[in-house]
């Protein structure tokens, strides 16, 4: 897979095929794009598998393309499934259990002052 550094526009027809197979008891990952602005990571979770609770110091999103999640943010709980979509402060203690095969999109924004 490509890294896009991205001065074009940048376009994927099915992002969510991009994460084709996830190997038993794995977690996968693929950044399809980095720019000045922040990085774009696909992630694909086998069913069982964890983030466990951790921060980041930058805000993201997480979309929630396939499966079914619980995800922890600080003290509350969210069943992600498709179409789900969390915004996270930077700081904010979040945790991810794919109770399903799950791809989730995760959108890390660098601080802008």
């Amino acid at each position: 897979m490509m890294l896009v550094q991205a001065v074009e526009p940048v376009i994927y027809e099915d992002i969510e095929a991009l994460i084709k197979d996830i190997p038993p008891e794995s977690i996968v990952s693929r950044t399809i794009l980095k720019t000045e602005y922040g990085n774009v990571t696909l992630f694909g979770f086998d069913a069982g598998q964890s983030l466990s609770e951790h921060t980041s110091t930058r805000p993201a999103i997480m979309h929630f393309l396939r499966g079914e999640a619980t995800v922890t943010l600080d003290e509350q709980v969210v069943d992600a499934r498709p179409g789900t979509w969390i915004h996270m402060a930077a700081g904010q203690k979040h945790g991810i259990l794919a109770r399903t095969t799950v791809v989730m999109l995760l959108l890390l924004f660098n601080a802008t002052e």
